[in-house]
């Protein structure tokens, strides 16, 4: 199966790291990225690069897209130079962005009328994740598809979870973000109660970790957060990104979603003050301000 030939398209902080664990896995690995220095770093891991996604696509078996946003999704799929424009029929395209579910599908039925074959397969898990190969893998589509490229998802994440058609693996991967928002929002209001009862930080996070309100977000993020390490393993404009996305579908379903709306307007803050690309951990900032605290001493 390693004689499938891989191609990835966008090496920012989660996607440099899942492209080299393909390559550690034994498949041939050919990056595209709109910078050059990131290529630059790929090429001496191994990688072969090229000019465009058309040229990744010309020379690949499966194309794997990881950028920012719809729009970027577009550009890279449908642009002048887009992966379409050199994919030949039979080409699997696994786009492991973060986008709208109807994009998705949209998408998936254009590419279907060239032959490609597509799979939404966003991720969560991190920068953690995406470096240890651990991360969580939600896929949309052919289950059939996704069974031919399961060893190449399987070097980048443990649990590869078929959630049902196109677009569904973006639905998965909505409710997740509801839930990384609402858990941070938990680890942040505790850890300023802590702050200010006097308790030590550090043996709250020990013991809370392991009792009914450990969450992925207190065991991971609460340690940077009292370390005033505020750096981006998701950063915080790519978690408002997310969640507009969830907010615009539940508003098509008229589904009242207070708790990420709260959360939302509070990551809003955290951008006024130019925390834009902070970790989504920097929500602390905007309980410091509220609450008169400061948990850099």
């Amino acid at each position: 199966m390693q004689s499938l030939r891989v191609g990835f398209i966008g090496l920012g902080i989660m996607g440099r790291s899942m492209a080299r664990n393909i390559h550690r896995a034994g498949f041939p690995v050919t990056v595209w990225n709109r910078t050059e220095r990131k290529m630059a770093e790929a090429r001496e891991w191994g990688a072969e690069t090229a000019a465009s996604p058309r040229a990744v696509a010309e020379v690949s078996d499966v194309v794997i897209t990881c950028v920012g946003d719809t729009p970027d999704v577009r550009e890279v799929a449908e642009g002048p130079e887009g992966l379409l424009k050199g994919a030949r029929e039979g080409l699997i395209w696994v786009d492991m962005s973060t986008i709208a579910p109807e994009a998705t599908r949209e998408l998936a039925a254009r590419a279907a009328e060239q032959g490609v074959r597509m799979l939404d397969a966003p991720v969560s898990g991190g920068d953690i994740g995406a470096r240890q190969g651990t991360l969580s893998i939600m896929v949309g589509g052919d289950a059939e598809v996704l069974e031919t490229v399961r060893p190449v998802l399987e070097a980048m994440g443990k649990n590869i979870v078929h959630c049902g058609p196109h677009g569904a693996g973006q639905t998965v991967k909505a409710c997740n973000q509801i839930l990384c928002g609402l858990n941070l929002l938990g680890v942040v209001e505790a850890l300023a109660f802590a702050k200010k009862a006097g308790v030590d930080l550090e043996k709250m996070i020990e013991v809370t970790t392991q009792g009914a309100g450990g969450s992925w977000a207190l065991a991971n993020l609460a340690p940077r957060i009292v370390k005033g390490d505020l750096a981006p393993g998701f950063s915080v404009r790519f978690q408002q990104k997310d969640l507009r996305i969830v907010l615009q579908e539940a508003e098509q379903m008229n589904l009242p979603l207070v708790g990420t709306a709260v959360v939302q307007q509070l990551l809003r803050s955290v951008q006024a003050y130019g925390g834009d690309d902070d970790g989504t951990h920097a929500l602390i900032r905007v309980m410091e301000r509220l609450a008169r605290l400061d948990f850099t001493r």
